[in-house]
């Protein structure tokens, strides 16, 4: 396999790479949990989580329900679908694609990228086996499940029918089982009605104030129920084209229904975080059934024997409660206050427990270490440049433990980071990565005895970490391989679990693979039209970054009484200590240097010379001291550091010499001869 430079498939897209530092499994959801299904054969649940995964749980297992995760998605899964009687499962992501998973085995089988923004959407037709998708770039797309079936990871280019003219993002949609009619509904506060047939807008449906956040449709496609942020319910004829009914149990915004086959009783929860049951056909005829802790997310309904209902929340908590149909009673059974009713049970037949999210980050000014605080205010501190969790605090005061970890050292910014599914998300961008050098001494690396100190990019070495299995490919120009230039070893290894994406900023995802997979042939295929060229240029080509030079002026303290010629503007590494401008004044500018000790040396008897040589070698950080502001430098300290903590200011760094001992002073002539240049 070959590559050229600059060879991408994505022309002038900036791709950005990005990586999750996580465990090798995660077993519970973070952040959410935005949809479920129920497999009643199997006895499974579904459920799709904010932190990307879709998981697979055992509902005759009590104790330990967990089965398998499926993993492809890179941002939320906002929906869920089980097709073909439990074998196939669709989902809906905002990474704008659609997947097609094997439901059974749990690994996904074709990826959809039709869409071109968040998919928040999906609805089924059992008859038809037809599945439509939704989002927010408000386009309706309808695909045939028995087609996406047969597709493959590589051959996954298809053509489908669309519904276009919503004029907002969409958030909920629903399809009868005959698959005829499409309802949508959306931030423009309305429910739109397609004809899947004719691929035509029938009616559109006007009530609601704000987003229409939940829609059913009965078996026939007459009646649709609806659920917005309004906090009503409306029962709508399609025949009729109106809403013949409002149900107004809820005090705050109605985001799941779900309702029993007969199409009499809606389910119905959201940000209160109760579950009301509903008879649709007796007015102010509605059950509390149960109250949860978190805003409800998702209900799904089981009918049978026992009927119960699933609840997710944003906590990730998924709780599986019994359920009852209203007997009839009105409102006035309540003492005319329904918000007061005790729940009708109180406890759930099963709890699925979430995992903790973190919350709060904080980049540490290393540019390498990040204390994070998660939902039960645990504090974690991270390395990026392992991948890998470093210590936990526990319960601690997160602001007192940024303080016991800081340090005054300056590293530009070379990374960003995003909390959006829970976990800590790394994001490298070709403007900034490769902007943080530092050296092997600071970044505690053991070198060998007498080796010297080394400057390393630690972007590039991280891509190098990241992309490690990757085999090492040989650039196709001509050029003889004997003389390539020899492979730069990464200094760290990320664990082999670790996601790591390709995607376009601020777009969608071009390619999800674990560390370890990316030797894979399937997985060299698709890194090879993925990987961009800002990538390829050092982890392939050998191409280091350029070091960051920083412009300075030297000028001797106002208490030497030296006054300069002229005001002399340098240039260095912004990575260069202190310590290196003190050798620099005391060699050159002061001319106690070793071309001086070789003069005066020469004018000496031998005797002399050896008496010389006998002297210990005096550091120039004992002979001159370095000053910023009137504060005097650590030696240790970069230059970059004193820009940023103690210069404060945008025009170019000042920095002031003052000798320790007036034999050092230089003479008014020997001062006016020197020249500026790179220290």
């Amino acid at each position: 396999m070959s590559l050229h430079r600059g060879a991408t498939t994505q022309g002038r897209k900036k791709v950005q790479v990005s990586f999750v530092i996580r465990d090798e499994v995660e077993r519970c959801h973070r952040s959410g949990v935005n949809a479920l299904q129920f497999d009643p054969y199997l006895q499974r649940l579904y459920s799709a989580g904010r932190d990307s995964i879709i998981r697979i749980w055992n509902t005759r297992a009590n104790k330990d329900p967990y089965i398998l995760s499926m993993e492809h998605h890179t941002d939320w899964v906002n929906d869920i679908v089980l097709c073909c009687g439990g074998r196939t499962l669709i989902s809906a992501s905002s990474d704008t694609t659609v997947k097609v998973w094997n439901a059974y085995k749990g690994f996904c089988m074709s990826t959809l990228r039709t869409h071109k923004d968040y998919v928040k959407a999906l609805a089924y037709s059992k008859d038809k086996e037809q599945v439509a998708s939704a989002g927010l770039d408000r386009q309706i797309f309808l695909w045939d499940v028995n087609t996406l079936t047969a597709l493959t990871a590589t051959n996954n280019t298809i053509t489908t029918s669309s519904l276009t003219g919503s004029k907002d993002s969409i958030y909920s949609l629903a399809m009868n089982q005959a698959g005829s009619v499409i309802v949508s509904g959306s931030t423009e506060k309305v429910l739109r009605v397609w004809d899947t047939r004719m691929c035509q807008k029938l009616m559109k449906l006007k009530g609601h104030a704000d987003n229409v956040k939940a829609l059913l449709l009965n078996r026939d496609g007459t009646q649709c129920l609806s659920g917005s942020s309004d906090g009503t319910i409306r029962l709508w004829s399609l025949g009729q084209q109106r809403c013949v009914a409002t149900f107004r149990v809820h005090d705050e915004g109605v985001w799941a229904l779900q309702a029993n086959e007969a199409f009499s009783v809606v389910f119905s929860g959201g940000r209160d975080r109760r579950v009301w049951a509903t008879d649709i056909r007796v007015p102010d005829s509605s059950e509390l059934i149960c109250e949860e802790k978190n805003p409800i997310l998702k209900l799904e309904l089981v009918e049978g024997p026992q009927p119960n209902i699933w609840v997710s929340t944003t906590d990730s908590t998924i709780k599986n409660w019994p359920v009852r149909v209203p007997s009839g009673r009105s409102s006035g059974d309540y003492d005319n206050d329904r918000w007061r009713a005790a729940p009708a049970f109180s406890q759930p037949y099963m709890t699925i427990r979430g995992d903790l999210s973190i919350r709060q980050y904080h980049v540490l000014n290393d540019k390498r270490h990040i204390l994070t605080k998660d939902t039960d205010n645990n504090v974690v501190l991270w390395d990026v440049l392992t991948a890998r969790k470093v210590e936990e605090y526990g319960k601690a005061d997160f602001e007192e433990i940024v303080k016991t970890h800081f340090k005054m050292v300056y590293v530009p910014n070379w990374f960003s980071v995003d909390l959006k599914t829970g976990l800590l998300t790394i994001h490298l961008d070709e403007s900034d990565c490769f902007a943080a050098w530092m050296s092997t001494r600071d970044l505690g690396l053991e070198l060998l005895p007498d080796a010297p100190e080394t400057k390393t990019n630690i972007g590039t070495t991280l891509l190098q970490a990241l992309l490690d299995q990757w085999p090492r490919c040989r650039p196709d120009d001509g050029q003889d391989p004997d003389q390539e230039k020899p492979p730069v070893p990464s200094h760290f290894t990320v664990p082999g679990h670790t996601p790591v994406i390709f995607s376009e900023v601020g777009g969608r995802t071009l390619f999800r693979l674990l560390a370890r997979d990316a030797g894979g042939e399937t997985e060299q295929m698709l890194l090879k039209e993925t990987v961009p060229s800002w990538v390829l240029e050092v982890i392939v080509f050998k191409e280091l970054p350029k070091f960051n030079k920083l412009p300075f002026f030297l000028q001797p303290h106002p208490s030497t009484g030296i006054k300069p010629v002229k005001k002399d503007r340098l240039s260095a590494s912004d990575m260069i200590n202190v310590r290196k401008v003190m050798e620099h004044v005391y060699e050159k500018v002061l001319g106690q240097g070793s071309d001086a000790g070789s003069q005066a040396a020469n004018s000496n008897s031998h005797e002399k010379e050896a008496e010389k040589e006998e002297e210990p070698v005096v550091a120039a950080e004992e002979r001159v001291e370095l000053l910023c502001n009137d504060q005097v430098l650590d030696p240790n300290m970069d230059l970059r550091t004193v820009r940023h903590f103690i210069w404060k200011q945008t025009g170019d760094l000042t920095l002031h010499y003052r000798p320790l001992s007036k034999k050092d002073y230089p003479s008014f002539s020997k001062y006016s001869a020197m020249t500026s240049g790179d220290t």
